[in-house]
């Protein structure tokens, strides 16, 4: 469907690509901003974000909650504390060309009433690191944390005071008594060389890029690791301030720069749109010579209070666009091509290609994308083919050179089962709407041994069965002795473990206390509730909602599993019975009665259970204040944490929301509440404090 222009769609294919792409573009944000590990290139990824743009743009009422453009990175790690920005950190709106250019150029004079008057511009370099949110009180570091989603980013303020170029007390005067100070993260390229020179002679994995190596060194749980790699900032913006202390973009950089910051270098104020397009060819000029990575050019409105008239759409500044730099290409041959398998079963080809340089980087693989791709490219092995590194992250195939084609290049034809052991059969997923997706997906699940160890760091999650002292760590190092294969081995290691010569208080690292504490903290796990298990099961788009509205609607493990063997033989009423379910629909009943029709994950479950003790689920409240109410929290609590408030509003019958829309009932907002806030005010939905909560849920 994404080969159909946005204005043919008509309104039911509309719907279910916005589905789709929303789906998409939040995996891609959550390998790109909290994995440091993304999937795609940034010029795939800007085109599926400019698709979902323009078919909103067309239909407006097909909107959703949980669209991209309402979005900012993506949730912040469980491995760190959440910290919440005083002001969100946005995204930029991109532009790609000379007549993007220009045109922002227009909206702003014309949103202003400025007629033909040229503005005052920064173009600033986009630096291609890890954004940072650095926050002052009476000059003094006092906390700083990374984007995340937006609104609330990781707690790394230990590994950022590592770093020489920010100032944990600000020099000079003239700062506000409480500023929150912005900017990139970022490896030089020198750096980065030395970096992987040193991994490689260690026998560690090498980092892709510059940005990978700057966010995975800069997000390390030790900051001792933090403070040994050589990490620079950039400072560029500013959040929240308790008073101002600049007129213009460009004076309000000297500030920064007066107060002990690096800011970024090579920046211009330039007039009207010709200066954007002759500040973008110097940028660009000057890339190569560059001792850290650029991927484009940042243009701001200078003066601030024209920023302040202009505002903000969605998730985006009214008064800043990125204009970003094409890819890089080079011609090479396509030797062969593979087959991965993602830790969600995802079966990726992977172009074999004879060594190229691309960018100043030697490429010997790029990704194809899907079957379906490399159909209508028609990519075929040993095709001379164009590859490009859009972005600077995963190269990839753009197709081949047709008048190089010689007679021996077939035409690829995509396995019907998964490179693993099992030769599970792959399966393209549907939509709601029947229409099958680009993606194959290996069957095997637990069964896969490329998706097992994915399945057994998400059972033993936080959110899933939550065990102290099995970290992911502990957990990969017995997966690959063989000693957690599946999730109830995890409750049968202890009574394996006498039998063992070498036993887990033997490992490295952990001692007879440690292995005690374990084997407690397992056991403790034994008797546990039903939605959490079904969240544990890991199935694709079995989330810790539907767990328990599944866990609600069947009541007990029993009925659960009842319904899931009947799912997975086929049985119509229990689809139909399921999908009655509040906010249970096609593409869960899919997923699950794929999951349950595979033996070899039956098997795993019912071994699992006979370790268990699973407890009913508890029956929602119908008589309390806020029963049947939709509740958004906002702001930071000060008498409880977010979980526990989720918890407590859930237990009293209330739906838990993550944004503010017309069905919201009621908003909850602490200290630092910012746009859901406002989205709330200007729906007219009743907001109150946490005190207010409080007093509410007690009467």
């Amino acid at each position: 469907m994404d080969k159909i222009p946005v204005s043919d769609l008509d309104a039911a294919q509309a719907a279910e690509e916005l589905t789709r792409l929303a789906d998409e573009i939040a995996a891609h944000d959550l390998h790109y901003f909290a994995k440091d590990a993304p999937l795609v290139s940034d010029a795939e990824y800007d085109a599926l974000k400019l698709r979902n743009t323009a078919i909103e743009a067309r239909f407006p009422e097909l909107i959703r909650e949980n669209s991209p453009s309402l979005r900012v990175g993506a949730q912040a790690s469980e491995q760190f504390s959440p910290v919440e920005h005083g002001t969100p950190m946005l995204s930029l709106d991109n532009a790609f060309s000379d007549a993007d250019a220009r045109d922002f150029d227009a909206k702003v004079r014309r949103f202003l009433g400025l007629g033909e008057i040229d503005i005052a511009y920064t173009a600033e370099p986009k630096i291609d690191g890890l954004s940072a949110s650095l926050r002052y009180e009476n000059g003094i570091l006092v906390r700083g944390g990374t984007r995340g989603d937006g609104r609330v980013g990781e707690d790394v303020t230990e590994n950022l005071r590592t770093l020489a170029e920010i100032p944990n007390r600000l020099k000079g005067s003239g700062w506000p008594d409480v500023i929150e100070v912005r900017g990139e993260v970022y490896l030089g390229h020198e750096d980065f060389a030395q970096l992987n020179e040193a991994a490689a002679a260690a026998g560690q994995k090498l980092y892709a890029n510059p940005r990978n190596a700057a966010a995975g060194s800069l997000r390390q749980i030790d900051p001792k690791i933090t403070a040994q790699r050589p990490l620079r900032f950039f400072a560029y913006a500013w959040g929240l301030t308790s008073s101002a202390f600049a007129e213009t973009q460009s004076e309000a950089l000297l500030a920064l720069a007066r107060w002990g910051f690096v800011t970024t270098p090579q920046t211009q104020t330039v007039s009207g749109a010709e200066g954007l397009l002759a500040a973008y060819a110097r940028f660009e000029a000057q890339r190569p010579g560059l001792s850290f990575d650029i991927d484009g050019v940042v243009y701001k409105v200078d003066r601030l209070d024209w920023q302040q008239r202009l505002g903000f759409v969605s998730r985006s500044p009214r008064w800043a666009i990125a204009r970003k730099f094409p890819a890089e290409q080079a011609r090479t041959v396509l030797e062969a091509i593979d087959l991965q398998v993602g830790r969600t079963g995802a079966v990726t080809p992977v172009a074999r290609l004879r060594p190229v340089t691309v960018g100043g980087v030697v490429v010997t693989n790029a990704t194809l994308h899907n079957g379906d791709e490399i159909a209508r490219k028609d990519v075929r092995i040993g095709d001379t083919v164009i590859v490009q590194r859009a972005g600077d992250v995963i190269p990839q195939v753009v197709g081949p050179v047709l008048s190089e084609r010689s007679a021996n290049c077939v035409a690829y034809a995509f396995p019907a089962v998964c490179p693993c052991d099992l030769a599970t059969p792959l399966v393209r997923e549907t939509t709601a709407g029947g229409a099958e997706t680009v993606v194959r997906r290996c069957s095997g699940e637990m069964a896969c041994p490329f998706q097992r160890i994915e399945h057994l760091i998400h059972f033993v999650s936080r959110r899933a069965f939550d065990i102290e002292g099995l970290g992911e760590k502990l957990l990969i190092s017995l997966f690959e002795d063989g000693l957690i294969r599946e999730p109830a081995d995890i409750f049968t290691l202890e009574a394996r473990d006498k039998a063992l010569l070498k036993k887990l208080k033997d490992r490295e690292g952990m001692g007879e206390l440690s292995a005690q504490n374990l084997f407690d903290a397992i056991n403790a796990r034994r008797t546990i509730a039903l939605e959490r298990v079904i969240f544990a099961l890991g199935v694709r788009h079995v989330g810790e909602q539907t767990g328990r509205i599944l866990a609600r609607g069947l009541g007990s493990w029993r009925a659960f599993e009842a319904a899931m063997l009947l799912l997975g033989q086929g049985d119509e009423a229990a689809r139909l019975e399921l999908e009655a379910m509040d906010q249970i629909g096609p593409t869960v009943t899919l997923t699950l009665g794929r999951y349950f029709a595979e033996a070899h994950n039956r098997e795993a479950v019912q071994r699992l259970a006979a370790q268990l003790t699973i407890l009913d689920a508890e029956k929602p409240k119908t008589d309390t204040a806020v029963a049947g109410k939709t509740v958004v929290f906002t702001g930071a609590l000060e008498r409880m944490t977010r979980d526990e408030a989720k918890a407590q509003a859930e237990a009293l019958g209330a739906k838990v929301a993550s944004s503010v829309s017309k069905k919201t009932d009621l908003v909850v907002a602490g200290p630092g509440a910012g746009s859901k806030l406002k989205t709330a005010t200007d729906l007219g939905i009743e907001v109150i404090s946490e005190d207010d909560w409080l007093a509410l849920v007690a009467g």
